[in-house]
């Protein structure tokens, strides 16, 4: 969870609290266990590479952009780390469901990962697949300095999508999406927790909080009752009910901002 001040849009929010912290506690952000290395022989999409060796290396913290800005991601993965040697870090080299490594690439010699510099280009959006609290600061400062100089994918005014505009965020079922707006009310329906953004909670944007994520976002300092009136960004994959709907799943896919 990050607290900030918020300017709508997306354009100029900046994060610098995080930034601080981020810059002040990690010399080397996100340099988990080394995994292994290899040399990025191909660019697959704009979050995975393939080694010399065949692995296919899935960039941890980060996911793709809106589909209209894809080839520019892969172009700038590419810029970065095709026919590059690059060191993989992280918390676990198991192999995800697709046979990919999870992992941060760090060029031979970087002190940072790809995927800051990718997030600061404005290339990708960042992900919620963040083991680790400074890590995750350090990514969101980067994704916020993007944000706040235009570049790249936030030169567009609608990455972010308006809570209040239900028809456009169900554009984008099936994904991964960033929403902000107020949150009008907090309600509970049996073990479920609502973050409804509209009158109509059926129509309307909302946001699902499972019973068993109270706990951890609890533990990460999340009051949800409290949400109540509070401008919110949050980010995941959008599902479509009578209106869109977006899961909590981790406490990195909230952010509380500034005004009420």
């Amino acid at each position: 969870m990050i607290i900030c001040g918020s300017r709508f849009a997306g354009a100029g929010l900046t994060l610098v609290a995080a930034a601080a912290i981020a810059s002040s506690s990690l010399a080397a952000p996100c340099a988990f266990a080394e995994l292994g290395d290899g040399h990025v022989s191909d660019i697959v999409d704009a979050r995975s590479v393939r080694l010399s060796d065949g692995r296919e290396i899935r960039l941890a913290g980060v996911e793709v952009p809106p589909p209209e800005q894809r080839a520019a991601a892969m172009d700038a993965l590419g810029a970065l780390l095709r026919d590059r040697d690059v060191v993989l870090r992280g918390d676990d080299d198991a192999p995800d469901r697709y046979g990919r490594q999870r992992a941060f690439a760090f060029v031979a010699g970087a002190d940072q990962p790809a995927q800051s510099e990718l997030l600061r280009q404005g290339a990708v959006l960042r992900g919620i697949d963040l083991p680790d609290r400074d890590c995750a600061l350090s990514l969101a400062a980067a994704e916020a300095e993007a944000r706040a100089e235009q570049r790249g994918l936030w030169k567009i005014g609608t990455v972010i999508k308006n809570a209040e505009s239900p028809d456009d965020i169900l554009t984008g079922v099936g994904l991964f999406t960033v929403v902000e707006g107020k949150v009008l009310s907090v309600r509970q329906t049996g073990t479920t927790t609502y973050l409804n953004f509209a009158r109509s909670w059926t129509r309307g944007f909302a946001v699902i909080i499972p019973k068993r994520m109270m706990a951890v976002l609890e533990g990460a300092g999340i009051d949800v009752k409290s949400l109540a009136n509070r401008q919110v960004r949050v980010r995941g994959w959008i599902e479509a009910h009578a209106g869109p709907r977006l899961e909590l799943t981790q406490s990195a896919q909230i952010e509380i901002l500034g005004g009420r």
